[in-house]
């Protein structure tokens, strides 16, 4: 095979290929039924002539036949008067029509018989017409179901792949935020255990620690001054805070 022969074929094929994804089978089976149902008007208007050329034949056959008729009287009409001579003129001519009758028979029988072929096939082209058009309607309807379970297959595979992204993107989303609660709980805990330095506030850790400290002496003090209080018998009060 030649180099031009098979980039021929590969041509082809792609070409094929290409045709075979923008072919619509409903399409193709409606043009398919239509160049039938053209074929049929065509054999139908043959058959239209082929009768039109029979009665011609036999139109033509009766006008033969009444001019013979008429010839053989007259060659009677001839003898009658005498006139063998003109008589024999009237039989020659009337042979001659006989003649013309019998080609115009045997052309009536030929076109006689095309006829009866083309109407029969005319009867079962239009019987395979019918059967076709209710093949071509019920593969449509089942091409046409087919095509929208695949479109809902797509939507419903597409639904899928969405809700699994957000499904992934919702996860992630929860893992941040615990990581954020972890951290903010951790970053606090290390600022109450004064390891980081709240840069928020005015108070440095060495200030924190002794405010701290602070705070422990006066509660000190204050359960010291309830128990001299309690063993004195008078009645308990807490000291006034400084500032107060």
């Amino acid at each position: 095979m030649g180099v031009m022969k098979r980039i021929t074929n590969l041509f082809q094929a792609k070409s094929n290929a290409a045709l075979d994804k923008m072919e619509d089978p409903r399409q193709t089976l409606d043009l398919a039924y239509q160049q039938q149902l053209d074929n049929l008007t065509k054999v139908r208007r043959a058959l239209a002539d082929v009768a039109t050329a029979r009665k011609r034949v036999e139109l033509q056959a009766e006008q033969l036949t009444t001019q013979g008729d008429k010839l053989a009287g007259q060659a009677k009409a001839a003898l009658g008067q005498g006139n063998e001579e003109l008589a024999r003129e009237a039989l020659t001519r009337r042979e001659a029509i006989i003649g013309q009758l019998n080609d115009l028979s045997s052309q009536h029988a030929s076109i006689a018989e095309q006829e009866d072929k083309l109407e029969d096939t005319a009867t079962k082209l239009q019987t395979q017409i019918e059967a076709f058009r209710t093949k071509k309607e019920t593969m449509k309807a089942s091409y046409t179901a087919a095509e929208a379970s695949a479109h809902v297959a797509e939507a419903v595979s597409g639904i899928s792949t969405n809700m699994a992204d957000a499904g992934a993107a919702l996860q992630r989303a929860q893992d941040k935020v615990a990581t954020m609660q972890a951290r903010s709980g951790a970053l606090d805990e290390l600022l109450a255990s004064g390891a980081l330095t709240d840069l928020t506030t005015s108070n440095d850790d060495i200030q924190a620690q002794l405010d701290k400290a602070g705070a422990k002496d006066a509660i000190d003090a204050q359960l010291a001054s309830m128990k001299a209080q309690l063993a004195s018998g008078a009645t308990a009060e807490l000291p006034k805070s400084e500032g107060n």
